[in-house]
């Protein structure tokens, strides 16, 4: 079949007939794209070609093997996506050199020149959907097939993880199951004086992967943006970018050289995961954007696999929405023993919903479910009278002060502000410097000049927003570490009543941090403001023997402390309650 705008994909057709009949269930985010492939089919100015699709599928079939030697015969799942991959064109005008009949010179002459659609794809689907192996029947072809010379990079949090996905295509070197590879590996690649000919045109390396004919190479590198940016890739493949506590926005990184090259691709394979407000949670936001045509990106593919809701773990006719290819290469006894798992063992019970189920949970050890964090919409609390606690710190750390309004039926509304000096923003890396960007721009964040804070003008700066927002501050706790300046103005200025100190441990935050817990369960806690909302979710407690909780830091860059202040202002709230009558 040649190139048509009105064809529907082969094997996308398969999978939406499937899904019609009810025999395959989707979630909403597979749903979506659906909608958007639906779109490129009726889009006049997109044109669908089986043949490249096709190519693709008989190299893997004839040629690849699993890490274990065995044949590799693609699954239907590999068949659709590595369609969207391959199956999408449309013509843009350009110029073309093209040289005169005698050989000699040249002119260039305008043309269509046919394009690839698609050149970045995200798969998010559960642990044991074989995504490696995926990722890798994308660059075993490239490597082998493409007769131009690429660079290809494939890139993981470790490079022993990025070895996995070559793996298979060292594995399917040894075997050498189909003729072209029996051509490409045939010699002896430690004959280095005697004939080409009789060296290997594909082999293993030290450096990675190489075609000797063309001069390609697959090579891992680290998941770093010093390492991967500029780097002039075609083919890329990033694993596990949303599973692991990612800083830094590598597939942008590999974007900006690649981009450099025509026709270049990016695939980018992961599990859920369970550290958030990383660079992996702005990328999903993006993502969910496209899907829901907020921002138009047809070269963009997302197929986005998770369970819709928690209940459906009971559910295993419904799994399939989160894991594909359960029952091919993850078993339906696997999965049943996890559910158990989670439900015998509570500690691993959000790492197993992440990872097998696609729900995005928070690590077992944080304090605030992922729900819990959610900011509310948009409150003022003008005039009201509130509970103010603070945590202050050394002049090169945040700084953080924390308003508790008590409201009716038992809530609280909570706003925040904190400072910060200029140098250590500076000192930030990217991905976290981006994040504070998203703070200061909500003013919740104030960059104070120099290299250190100085808590004199921290005062003046909060007492000047309190006065313009109008708060009423009844009372002020606060943790007594580097607090001494600060308290000693505050009650010079508005005096001592109603001044608590909270000293942080075990005995004192163990009664309150439980009833702020029970709060934030019942959607009791009104913040709305993004910095709350990161500092919530990054709050980790340790429990001592007899269960007393305290808060615990796990990083300085994973900043806690609005949280903290939050504490203080409640201890104080309930210290002066009478006040509030």
């Amino acid at each position: 079949m040649s190139l048509s705008s009105t064809a529907v994909p082969k094997y996308y057709g398969l999978f939406r007939d499937a899904v019609i009949r009810g025999e395959i269930p989707v979630n909403e985010e597979i749903s979506m794209e659906m909608n958007r492939i639906d779109d490129l089919i009726a889009n006049p100015g997109i044109f669908y070609d089986d043949q490249a699709v096709e190519g693709w599928i008989k190299f893997c079939n004839n040629e690849l093997t699993l890490t274990d030697g065995s044949d590799l015969n693609l699954l239907d799942t590999f068949k659709l996506w590595g369609e969207q991959v391959f199956g999408w064109y449309y013509f843009v005008e350009g110029s073309v050199w093209e040289p005169y009949e005698d050989g000699h010179g040249g002119h260039y002459v305008r043309k269509s020149i046919k394009k690839r659609l698609t050149n970045k794809q995200y798969l998010i689907v559960a642990r044991g959907a074989a995504k490696s192996m995926y990722a890798a029947s994308i660059q075993a072809y490239y490597l082998s097939v493409d007769p131009t010379t690429t660079d290809q990079i494939v890139t993981a949090p470790t490079i022993r993880q990025a070895e996995e996905t070559l793996s298979p295509i060292r594995t399917a070197l040894t075997r050498s199951r189909g003729p072209l590879y029996q051509f490409l590996t045939e010699g002896s690649i430690n004959n280095t004086t005697g004939s080409k000919l009789n060296r290997p045109k594909l082999a293993s390396t030290k450096k990675g992967i190489q075609n000797f004919l063309t001069g390609s190479i697959i090579e891992t590198r680290p998941m770093s943006i010093d390492k991967l940016q500029g780097a002039r890739s075609r083919i890329n493949t990033v694993d596990e970018w949303l599973s692991g506590d990612i800083r830094e926005d590598v597939i942008g990184a590999i974007e900006q050289g690649a981009s450099k090259m025509d026709d270049y691709l990016i695939i980018a394979t992961s599990s859920e995961g369970t550290v958030r407000n990383d660079v992996g949670d702005t990328i999903k936001m993006e993502l969910m954007s496209i899907l829901k045509g907020e921002y138009v990106n047809p070269h963009v593919s997302i197929w986005y696999y998770k369970l819709d809701d928690i209940s459906e773990v009971a559910k295993p006719a419904l799994w399939i929405k989160a894991q594909p290819n359960i029952g091919k290469t993850v078993s339906y006894e696997t999965y049943q023993l996890d559910v158990e798992r989670a439900e015998k063992n509570p500690a691993s019970r959000n790492d197993i919903l992440a990872k097998r189920f696609g729900i995005p949970m928070e690590g077992y050890t944080y304090f605030f479910t992922y729900e819990e964090t959610l900011p509310h919409r948009k409150h003022d609390f003008w005039s009201m009278p509130c509970a103010m606690g603070a945590d202050l710190s050394q002049g090169d750390d945040f700084c953080a002060f924390t308003f508790l309004f008590p409201l009716r039926d038992g809530a609280f509304g909570v706003k925040t502000r904190c400072y910060v000096s200029e140098l250590t923003v500076k000192k930030l890396p990217l991905a976290m410097r981006q994040k504070y960007e998203e703070f200061i721009n909500e003013t919740s964040l104030v960059v104070m000049d120099g290299a250190i804070l100085d808590m004199m003008q921290v005062y003046e700066d909060l007492d000047n927003f309190i006065v313009n927002s109008d708060y009423d501050v009844v009372c002020f706790g606060f943790d007594p570490y580097n607090a001494k300046d600060f308290v000693a103005k505050w009650q010079t200025e508005n005096g001592p009543y109603g001044v608590e100190k909270v000293i942080q441990g075990a005995k004192t935050e163990s009664v309150p941090l439980g009833e702020l817990k029970k709060l934030a369960e019942e959607r009791l806690l009104l913040f709305d403001e993004e910095l709350m909302s990161f500092c919530m979710g990054n709050c980790i407690t340790i429990k001592d023997t007899n269960n007393n909780r305290k808060l615990l830091k796990k990083r300085n860059d994973k900043k806690i402390d609005s949280v903290a202040a939050m504490m203080d202002a409640y201890v104080a709230y309930k210290l002066n309650r009478e006040m509030f009558e």
